[in-house]
């Protein structure tokens, strides 16, 4: 996966901090229910910029990254969860009209935009006007984004709890790299507690390795099943001891097959693939319009992790972008996430290799 970060020359970072969500879609595919799928923020985050845009806003937005801070699914607690429903009206003869099911959520969230503002040495640039011009565009867009739908939630205003501010940030990203890792750790502190969802697909490339060891026919969806569950299994232990002639038994511990320190993982949608050929507006009937091109889809699936804003080693971790290529037919979020003790490895071998040629 191609790493943008030695793209951030003139960009910045809009951040929209503790927005509160009423009633945001919870079934995110139809295998997964919890939090919203990155699609619906990569959609918010598309119709936002065309609002802006049309109030003469001089950005465009390419990434999203969102911080959940706290969450609460409208589920009856049970053996057996099962979703909060509403009573629909009775029809127009009195009877009981049927019951679609839905899944809400409610949820806090920040979400942090990467931005772009145009060239750096453009007097036009939002992102070089001083910090008054910035904070008072910062104000005018969470305001607009106030009036939205965020995953098929509504946003609710509400006072902030203590310690918590709801002020958004609109900033330059810092020319030198110390300058943008101190810029970091000074927002991701503003971000706990809270966490944020990056893609693992190395760690469901990584388990289908290990099933096909022992499981020459295992797909990648055996794979993504086995990581979506704990997998208990019993040891037991021989000690050795004989009492009245006998071998006494050992105790019996259990274990996980989670990978150490993978944090929490969550099968995840990450968008669509095609079960169809690209169909020409108007072809299909009871399409949304008779001039945007149709195709038929369906659900893709990968590997999430829940991370604190603490273990991340730099902003761009958190960020997904669409990586769209028709012809393949795939449509797909993307995230340049990667894990410390990747990042820690590369910085040994770097230093290795220094060493060696001096």
């Amino acid at each position: 996966m191609t790493d943008f970060r030695h793209t951030l020359a003139g960009k910045g970072w809009l951040v929209l901090p503790h927005l509160r969500i009423q009633n945001a879609n919870a079934i995110s595919s139809p295998l997964t229910h919890g939090f919203p799928a990155m699609t619906a923020f990569l959609g918010l985050m598309w119709a936002l910029e065309r609002k802006m845009a049309a109030a003469n806003i001089p950005l465009v937005l390419e990434k999203v990254g969102v911080i959940c801070h706290w969450h609460e699914e409208q589920v009856h607690d049970g053996y057996v969860k099962t979703f909060r429903l509403s009573r629909n009206p009775v029809d127009k003869d009195g009877s009981t009209a049927a019951i679609v099911e839905e899944g809400r959520i409610h949820l806090d969230i920040t979400l942090v935009f990467q931005v772009d503002g145009g060239d750096i040495g453009d007097s036009n640039n939002v992102l070089y006007q001083g910090k008054e011009k910035q904070q008072e565009l910062a104000w005018t867009i969470r305001n607009m984004l106030s009036v939205m739908r965020i995953a098929g939630g509504s946003v609710v205003h509400h006072l902030p709890e203590p310690g918590h501010s709801i002020t958004p940030a609109l900033l330059p990203v810092p020319e030198q790299m110390e300058a943008r890792a101190e810029q970091f750790r000074l927002l991701r502190r503003r971000w706990l507690p809270g966490f944020a969802l990056v893609s693992r697909d190395d760690l469901l490339q990584q388990r289908l390795l290990q099933l096909q060891a022992h499981q020459a026919d295992a797909t990648i969806l055996d794979a993504w099943l086995d990581l979506a569950r704990f997998n208990w299994r019993s040891n037991k232990e021989e000690n050795g001891k004989k009492e009245n002639g006998k071998k006494e038994n050992g105790k019996v511990s259990w274990q996980h097959d989670r990978p150490q320190g993978a944090g929490w993982l969550v099968p995840i949608p990450v968008g669509y693939g095609a079960l169809s050929e690209l169909y020409q507006g108007g072809q299909v009937g009871h399409a949304r319009d008779n001039k945007t091109p149709f195709r038929f889809v369906e659900s893709l699936y990968s590997l999430g992790q829940w991370v604190s804003p603490h273990r991340l080693a730099d902003i761009t971790d958190l960020l997904w972008w669409a990586d769209t290529q028709a012809d393949a037919g795939r449509y797909r979020c993307c995230n340049g996430y990667r894990p410390m003790v990747e990042i820690d490895a590369e910085l040994d071998a770097s230093a290795e290799t220094e060493h060696s040629n001096h």
